[in-house]
């Protein structure tokens, strides 16, 4: 009897269907499916006695280790897994690297138990390669970007669009040295997929923040970072009391709670001081010994005051962050692309105003509507 098999279409990622990813640990870590679930074949150190055993002798000796080491109580264990999944989820598919030898296997030893699941033809290579072409394909949408000093919400702006394409939220990381999320940076590939995914529901215009190529440990695909630098922009000026109270909900009250929930609060408490702490210390090559030892006294004395009840204190080290860094920084970069053409200069509101109407007329025109 012939296995299933469905084509490595991009609509199963958007459906949302339950996916069971059969590679060892180690090659998910690298890069899954969204919204895969590992339920490995082998474990890693199997995988690697097997990939010795392929490289020295051949498939049918790869295949024959395989059956030695992954049989009886394991291999009762790992069906057990897949068939709890498939019960729960009976929409669920199966993929391996390439679709082939390993998703067969998960496909037969469920089948021999009662159940058949489909598995994604090309496997992961295939569909990797459908969200890749997916994001070169965005590089040629219409794209307008938004850029701006620190602390003027451009995030959130992108967010209240509903072609906007956070690319930090992709990244889990802010696009500053304060950026960095308490849980774990998707690695380069779960980026990417994450992007992809989002892009599925984006066919037509897109807005995006201004970002360097670099988000955290992340890098923006060169087709689409090529696209951002040529594309018109929005430029969001606020005043500084204004960016103080976005800044303060980013780097002090956003991060606490994300902390908090995580880890609890003496424990989320020392490790979001000990991130706030590093972050500025890692800026002493551009801020100077003497300016980040001013800046060091003012950040102890906040966390001092917030812990008695006062976290407005942390704007004494905030402010002069805003000022004497991050302010000259982006008016350099400013001044390094004059030909940056601004769609718009404004205040948040007009500039969400601005974005939303450059939407509209980058829209596509319906079939037979005039352009």
């Amino acid at each position: 009897m012939s296995l299933p098999l469905v084509e490595p279409d991009l609509a199963l990622l958007r459906e949302g269907r339950m996916l069971i990813d059969v590679r060892a640990p180690v090659e998910f870590a690298q890069g899954a499916l969204p919204g895969a679930v590992n339920l490995p074949l082998m474990d890693d150190e199997e995988r690697h006695l097997v990939g010795i055993a392929y490289k020295q002798h051949g498939q049918q000796a790869a295949i024959e280790l395989g059956e030695r080491l992954v049989r009886d109580g394991i291999k009762a264990t790992r069906v057990a897994a897949w068939r709890r999944l498939v019960e729960s989820r009976p929409d669920a598919i199966i993929y391996c690297f390439r679709g082939g030898l390993r998703s067969q296997v998960a496909q037969q030893w469920l089948m021999d138990a009662g159940l058949e699941r489909p598995r994604i033809r090309g496997g992961w290579k295939a569909m990797r390669q459908a969200l890749c072409a997916r994001i070169d394909a965005a590089a040629e949408q219409p794209l307008l970007v938004v850029g701006g000093l620190t602390g003027c919400a451009k995030t959130a702006l992108i967010r209240a669009l509903a072609n906007g394409l956070d690319l930090e939220g992709c990244a889990r990381h802010k696009g500053s040295a304060f950026g960095r999320h308490p849980l774990p940076a998707p690695s380069q590939i779960d980026f990417e997929h994450a992007m992809g995914l989002r892009l599925l529901d984006l066919p037509g215009s897109l807005v995006v923040e201004d970002e360097s190529r670099h988000i955290g440990a992340a890098n923006i695909p060169l087709t689409f970072w090529r696209a951002m630098e040529s594309a018109p922009r929005l430029r969001v000026e606020m005043p500084l009391d204004w960016r103080l109270v976005q800044i303060h909900k980013d780097y002090i009250d956003d991060l606490w709670e994300v902390h908090r929930q995580q880890f609890g609060d003496w424990l989320g408490w020392a490790l979001m001081r000990k991130q706030l702490a590093g972050s500025l210390a890692r800026l002493r090559k551009r801020l100077g010994s003497a300016r980040l030892a001013r800046l060091q006294r003012l950040q102890a004395l906040a966390f001092r005051e917030h812990e008695r009840g006062n976290r407005q204190a942390h704007e004494a080290w905030l402010a002069p962050l805003l000022t004497e860094y991050y302010d000259p920084m982006y008016r350099h970069q400013l001044a390094k692309h004059p030909e940056q053409r601004f769609l718009h200069v404004g205040d948040w509101e007009s500039c969400l105003e601005a974005a939303r109407a450059w939407s509209t007329e980058a829209r596509p025109s319906a079939p037979g509507q005039p352009a």
